[in-house]
């Protein structure tokens, strides 16, 4: 039996958002009705400790344009976002996230210039950072600035995974089944006509950021080690120089004892500075490496993204698109 053709679905990962949920399905079904689309809510819990779970079963009790996937444990906002473009059935796919920093009133604007044709993903951008720790914008900055030097997969500065999708699009992300996901690069990466829409930064409306600063380091160093060579290109390059400087020190010292003969040698402190400059080398090398090796061996594991504890779809699978 052929689904009814469901124009728009609203993908929320949820990470113990229970304080925000309410409002934010308020405010989002609001704008919805308003923009007169037929609808559903894919609301994918990625193993919250708190009473996210609980809400979503009442929502999809009291409204069938809600359905919730439930991890069996935390699997990660990639896994939860996986998820949830794997579930959705509509053919425009949105994806928000549930703390209301993604302003629902731009849903109808991204729908009207989707419906024009011209562009197949309209995706948001942050224009300033007014309320993030000043420590967090200069890393974020320079994230962006060093991955855009390096990888041949542009990241735009201040990009939000808030976007809406056509569903080619979204079927193309999920052919990409790679284990270790940086979804801001598999946007990019699979192409597409993207729109850019900029907006001020916006707080959160309730609820503490699951981000802290060292998950946002590791999210970065997933997103350079995922769309970028470079940091090996780094280690290539530097035993080359270096072994190139070592012979040409060699020379110097065979030279020195041909025409000086015997002579004191002096330096202890500079010798060991060489040698602890050199063997962290080696060491930093040996941890860049170590970062590619780590995800080939995940990726080899072939384990799944994300297991399913409870869904509001029973038994059903997975929509494939069609």
């Amino acid at each position: 039996m052929k689904r009814n053709r469901i124009e728009l679905t609203i993908v929320v990962p949820c990470f113990n958002e229970e304080e925000v949920l309410p409002l934010f399905y308020r405010t989002v079904t609001q704008t919805i009705e308003e923009m007169g689309v037929t609808h559903e809510f894919i609301f994918v819990d990625d193993g919250s400790s708190d009473g996210t779970l609980k809400l979503l079963r009442q929502l999809a009790a009291e409204n069938p344009a809600v359905r919730y996937v439930s991890f069996s444990r935390n699997f990660g906002k990639e896994s939860a976002i996986y998820a949830g473009l794997q579930y959705a059935r509509g053919e425009h796919v949105a994806l928000m996230d549930a703390d209301l920093q993604d302003p629902p009133a731009y849903l109808p604007q991204m729908y009207r210039i989707l419906q024009e044709g011209e562009y197949d993903n309209v995706a948001t951008r942050r224009s300033t950072r007014a309320g993030e720790p000043p420590i967090r914008s200069f890393f974020s900055r320079g994230f962006y600035r060093l991955i855009n030097r390096i990888s041949e997969t542009p990241v735009v500065d201040g990009a939000r995974d808030f976007r809406m999708m056509k569903r080619k699009m979204v079927n193309a992300i999920l052919q990409v089944g790679e284990y270790n996901r940086f979804s801001k690069g598999l946007f990019s990466w699979v192409g597409y006509r993207t729109k850019w829409l900029s907006y001020d930064n916006v707080e959160r409306a309730a609820g503490q950021t699951k981000w802290s600063f060292w998950k946002l380091m590791r999210y970065a160093i997933e997103g350079i080690v995922n769309y970028s060579h470079a940091p090996l290109d780094f280690v290539t390059t530097s035993g080359m120089v270096l072994t190139v400087a070592a012979f040409i020190w060699a020379v110097v010292l065979i030279l020195k004892r041909i025409i000086i003969g015997n002579y004191n040698v002096s330096g202890w402190t500079s010798t060991v500075c060489i040698i602890l400059f050199l063997g962290g080398i080696q060491l930093l090398s040996l941890g860049i490496i170590g970062q590619y090796i780590a995800r080939i061996f995940l990726e080899t594991k072939h384990r799944p993204l994300f297991i399913v504890q409870e869904s509001s779809d029973d038994a059903q699978t997975p929509a494939d698109g069609e």
